[in-house]
């Protein structure tokens, strides 16, 4: 079976024997998983919380609380890492052996950018969403204005017909 060209279907598949005469005879899918879940050996949670830096072990660079200005930060933390690699290559042709310092410092600026940048991920995906709802109601509203122009466009040539089959 398994080199078949064309395999039986999954023994599952009894289960929707009836299902087009009664939609209800099929199965109930399985309840949402809720907490945390196992999957290929790793443990996940269905919570969409962003760990903090201090929950990861690494030293947050930037203030702390709700009112973070995230351009202003990431711009700084972009000149700071900026100036570590010039310094890094200064170490590199200076002093090879001390480079692994500098490397740390390095690591620990790209770890403050990219948990800067998962916190503005729900406010872009929001921004995503209001962008998309427009463009279906834009979308919408340009096939009612459609639909009404072929209308009158379809009454007009009613009329038309009208007015010659009268007119003979």
């Amino acid at each position: 079976m398994a080199t078949s060209a064309f395999p039986p279907p999954p023994p599952f598949y009894r289960l929707y024997k009836d299902y087009i005469q009664n939609s209800q005879s099929a199965p109930e899918p399985p309840p949402p998983i809720q907490g945390t879940y196992n999957l290929f050996g790793a443990n996940y949670t269905t919570d969409d919380a962003l760990p903090s830096l201090e929950e990861q072990g690494v030293r947050q660079l930037y203030p702390k609380g709700p009112s973070v200005d995230f351009k202003k930060e990431l711009k700084s933390l972009n000149r700071e890492l900026q100036l570590h690699i010039l310094e890094l290559a200064d170490i590199l042709v200076e002093r090879p052996s001390q480079y692994a310092r500098k490397v740390e410092d390095i690591s620990l600026i790209f770890k403050n950018m990219h948990h800067l940048l998962n916190s503005l991920r729900p406010h872009q995906a929001r921004a995503t969403l209001i962008h998309m709802l427009e463009l279906q109601i834009q979308r919408r509203k340009q096939a009612v204005e459609d639909i009404k122009r072929r209308r009158e466009e379809a009454q007009r040539i009613l009329k038309e017909a009208l007015a010659k089959l009268d007119g003979q």
